[in-house]
């Protein structure tokens, strides 16, 4: 049957799929710590959270769920941060050494981002590869020094603390089994750089952390240049910086954008706020995690319910664009706001091409980044109108009433987990609308954004009068 799916249709049934077997699990009672049933919404939601690494939560993590609970979400988290087809072409590839159709290839080339059609099987090999290891470095970088710093506490419960909370950053999902989440560690520099290091890695996407490595040319380069020579701009184009394709200067000129902004930001909006109490080096560093986390990650190092509300939509905007594009993040993606932000400039200066660092991006790539736009916004304004209608009789009382369910709304669509109100205190329709948004977030656009590169160009077979409007 899967030969006759499209690829959008197979990225969504895989999801789905994911999501049913998750929440039966979690819905038994040996996945609570009472040993009763979650119910089934709270079950379906915190699957569907887990699946779409998100990490919005209705139940304490840490405190509610038992070990085989606990274990269940991040074997789900793993499964949705890799991707259901990696797993399932890894599995039939790998272990059953059978060949995939082409609907199967189509779907897990766009699903990893990756434009080339030889050597993907090679290429998922070396994603789990590169996923074990950086995982595995995490959690043992996290155990040796959680193990010094939580003297008297269990050693098991500091080796599962370090393994769990380094996929879940690593997957940019955000669950924590420590209640409040990353707060008591805030001053804690190593704890913070090693899980903003592992949320980064997650959050590039596979095919630019692969590229990573030749950024010795471009280190070697400055090496051997003058400092007028660059500023003279004398690149040639076989110079070795060019060995470093399009799409990852795009990743990494967006992510260091973004999170220094973002600190900055950060730093100065809540300097006499939430970070006030800190001293001045802490609060560089929370500004900086902050700023790391709405990479999609939903750790927080600060209540997020204490930051003023221009902080809150400032971290919305940034959470809206979110992670690279075949990343375990969610978002519109760094690629397309940069490919957005291209095409506006392209337009200013009247110019036919858009371009970026000296390449030109195509068409097509700007038509789906519009679409990819406008179909996110739209659903983050229509969910967001909805919960104003469901949960009134709930926040119809707080000052920031919109401003905290635009958040929520952001943070689901983005895949963050990111939350100023009690996730658990949302009625059943509030609850699945936070599904719906969750889900759609994390396959929607990049459903979409297949659906659109599969389409052929129209050619129409007889054009209308032009005539002009006024726009604006």
């Amino acid at each position: 049957m899967i030969k006759t799916l499209n690829p959008p249709r197979i990225i969504v049934l895989s999801f789905l799929t994911a999501i049913l077997c998750g929440a039966f699990l979690l819905n038994l009672p040996i996945s609570t710590q009472t040993g009763e049933s979650l119910g089934p919404v709270n079950s379906l939601f915190t699957a569907t959270s887990a699946i779409c690494v998100t990490g919005l939560t209705v139940k304490d993590t840490g405190g509610d769920f038992s070990l085989f609970g606990q274990l269940v979400i991040i074997m789900l988290v793993q499964a949705g941060g890799l991707g259901i087809m990696t797993f399932s072409v890894l599995f039939t590839t790998v272990l059953l050494h059978k060949r995939l159709t082409i609907s199967q290839g189509v779907a897990v080339q766009n699903a990893l981002g990756y434009t080339k059609t030889a050597g993907l099987k090679d290429l998922i090999k070396y994603i789990v590869l590169i996923t074990f290891f950086v995982e595995s470095l995490g959690a043992l970088m996290l155990y040796m020094h959680w193990a010094i710093i939580m003297q008297g506490a269990n050693n098991y419960y500091i080796l599962w603390s370090a393994v769990f909370h380094s996929i879940s950053a690593f997957c940019n999902a955000g669950f924590s089994i420590f209640t409040n989440s990353l707060v008591n560690l805030n001053r804690d520099a190593f704890t913070m750089l090693t899980i903003a290091f592992l949320i980064i890695s997650g959050g590039l996407g596979f095919v630019a952390v692969l590229e990573l490595p030749r950024l010795r040319y471009y280190f070697s380069f400055f090496r051997k240049k003058t400092l007028a020579a660059l500023v003279k701009k004398q690149i040639s184009e076989d110079m070795p910086i060019n060995k470093i394709s399009l799409h990852t200067k795009m990743v990494l000129t967006a992510t260091i954008f973004l999170i220094a902004i973002g600190t900055v930001v950060i730093f100065f909006l809540e300097y006499g706020n939430a970070l006030s109490q800190m001293p001045f080096w802490d609060k560089i560093l929370n500004a900086f995690f902050t700023s790391v986390t709405p990479r999609t990650a939903g750790f927080n190092s600060v209540p997020t319910n204490a930051l003023q509300a221009a902080t809150k939509f400032f971290i919305a905007v940034l959470m809206f664009i979110g992670a690279s594009p075949g990343s375990t993040g969610g978002g519109i993606k760094t690629v397309t706001a940069i490919v957005l932000f291209a095409g506006f400039i392209a337009m200013l200066k009247k110019r036919d091409r858009m371009t970026f660092s000296r390449r030109t991006i195509e068409k097509d790539a700007f038509r789906r980044a519009v679409a990819i736009f406008v179909l996110s916004l739209g659903l983050v304004c229509a969910i967001t109108l909805l919960l104003t209608i469901t949960e009134r009789a709930l926040f119809y009382k707080s000052n920031e009433y919109f401003l905290n369910l635009f958040f929520e709304t952001t943070s689901a669509f983005a895949t963050c987990g990111l939350s100023t109100i009690t996730t658990a205190h949302l009625s059943v329709i509030g609850k699945i609308l936070i599904m719906l948004t969750m889900f759609l977030g994390r396959v929607g656009p990049l459903t979409a954004a297949l659906a659109l590169a599969l389409r052929k160009e129209e050619k129409a077979k007889y054009i209308y009068p032009e005539e002009k409007i006024m726009v604006g």
